[in-house]
């Protein structure tokens, strides 16, 4: 398996070079040169496996000679132990053919555990292999920088550096960051969006000079390595609803398209998916962009789903180079027009997009009341950003077809938001019921690329 970049101007790499890589030097993402493939009786044997057998069958032919069987399978097994349900991502019926794939039961309740927890495991094992070291720095709207710090704090070799627009993630979120006593592991809270944030990884990406001082490494979802990793429940949850004996559909409330670009992953290597829907909330580029074929900045505003509030949404570059026939130079283009505030997809690749995708949004209001109905028709409480999704898929429910939502965060991660739609103040799971009395260490950066890398530079040598 080798791995080529969406912009068609960096060597092609094996898995475990992709991995370490992250991001490609001329700017773009790394993306399999082929998608295997999954017979439909391999993808029937399924049907009963556990979480893990199911992961090792969909990653395997992926990570070509980095691993072997059992290291991969031991791997797995190490990632997912310390999730809180035996299903890891169980499903759960919300209304009439209407389910909910809860991906909140990993160590900081959020969706981003299922890759992270793999990839620590992964970058482990290759690095002492190696004897080499790194340096993680990541930007997050709120979820993927605590589920980084959880994976790596603690490991040798490794230090992680995580940027996050200061003032515009949740309490849960921040003090998931800043309240972690390893050493190895540094919030940076930064004065601006998390487009800056997200901006400013890939100038430190782009500077080679610092990207080989530092020995820079990327774990966001830019980095191939989560994409796979979340590939397996879309697996898991449509094999436990009968495929591929019939179709299945996803909603999927996203901001940077990592989490539905897996769905299109899988949905390549074989699994019966009917339709992919992008739920948005009230920064809805990626909604406008499926309806009109233009993508536009407008301004982020924020909003009670914070990790949705993006307007620079990194993967969406990938399904932008299928759209384009795998052509890099195109999609360059298209990202050299994006410096400038926008880009207008051309008619061709809106109607490939639009074969998998389709789309919605829910303002703040429609928000709040999804969650209040949740409640009342379900006996489920839901984060806000679940919330975006269940509207969403409601509007774009076929009846013959399952149409699953990924349920992408605990309710106690945004307490207010839920708090306000249903009087209930969700609690946080027992292992972290002090987190509100732990103290936090945070260091606040100016939105400035210069002063981001002089303190990273600090944190590596203290």
């Amino acid at each position: 398996m080798r791995y080529i970049s969406t912009r068609g101007n960096s060597p092609v790499l094996p898995f475990e070079e992709t991995m370490l890589t992250g991001l490609a030097p001329d700017g773009g993402l790394y993306v399999p040169e082929t998608i295997p493939q999954l017979s439909a009786d391999t993808i029937a044997a399924m049907a009963g496996q556990s979480y893990e057998d199911i992961a090792f069958t969909v990653m395997w032919p992926f990570i070509g000679d980095t691993f072997t069987e059992d290291e991969f399978r031991a791997l797995i097994a190490n990632a997912y132990q310390g999730f809180g349900h035996i299903s890891r991502a169980p499903l759960k019926q919300v209304g009439d053919n209407q389910w909910l794939c809860e991906l909140f039961h990993g160590p900081t309740l959020a969706f981003k555990d299922f890759a992270m927890q793999l990839i620590g495991q992964m970058f482990a094992h290759v690095l002492k292999r190696r004897g080499e070291s790194i340096t993680i720095v990541g930007a997050t709207s709120g979820d993927t920088g605590s589920a980084a710090i959880e994976a790596f704090k603690g490991l040798a070799n490794v230090d992680v550096c995580i940027l996050y627009p200061h003032g515009r993630v949740s309490d849960v979120q921040r003090r998931q960051m800043t309240t972690p006593t390893e050493a190895n592991v540094h919030a940076l809270a930064v004065d601006g969006t998390f487009d800056d944030c997200q901006r400013h990884l890939k100038d430190m990406f782009a500077d080679h000079a610092f990207r080989d001082e530092v020995r820079l490494a990327a774990v966001n979802s830019i980095n191939w390595a989560r994409v796979m990793a979340q590939v397996v429940y879309y697996f898991t949850a449509a094999t436990s609803l009968g495929a591929p004996g019939r179709p299945v559909s996803f909603t999927v409330p996203t901001g940077n398209f990592g989490d539905i670009f897996a769905g299109f992953i899988a949905k390549e290597m074989g699994l019966p998916i009917d339709r992919l829907v992008i739920a948005t909330n009230q920064n809805d580029i990626l909604h406008r962009c499926m309806t009109s074929g233009a993508y536009a900045k407008s301004g982020v505003k924020p909003s009670i789903s914070p990790s949705m509030d993006i307007e620079v949404s990194s993967n969406f570059e990938r399904a932008l180079f299928w759209a384009h026939d795998k052509d890099g130079t195109a999609v360059a283009a298209l990202m050299d027009d994006l410096k400038a505030g926008a880009f207008h997809v051309s008619d061709n690749a809106m109607a490939a997009l639009r074969a998998t995708y389709d789309s919605g949004m829910a303002d703040e209001a429609t928000t709040s009341a999804t969650i209040t109905k949740t409640l009342k028709t379900s006996a489920e409480l839901v984060c806000p950003h679940t919330a975006v999704g269940l509207h969403v898929a409601a509007e774009q429910a076929q009846p013959a077809t399952p149409m699953i939502t990924l349920a992408t965060a605990h309710p106690a991660k945004f307490p207010a938001a839920v708090k306000e739609a249903t009087g209930i103040h969700p609690p946080l799971p027992a292992r972290m019921a002090d987190l509100f009395e732990r103290p936090e260490r945070v260091t606040r950066v100016a939105n400035d690329l210069g002063q981001l890398q002089t303190t990273i530079r600090g944190m590596r040598a203290s």
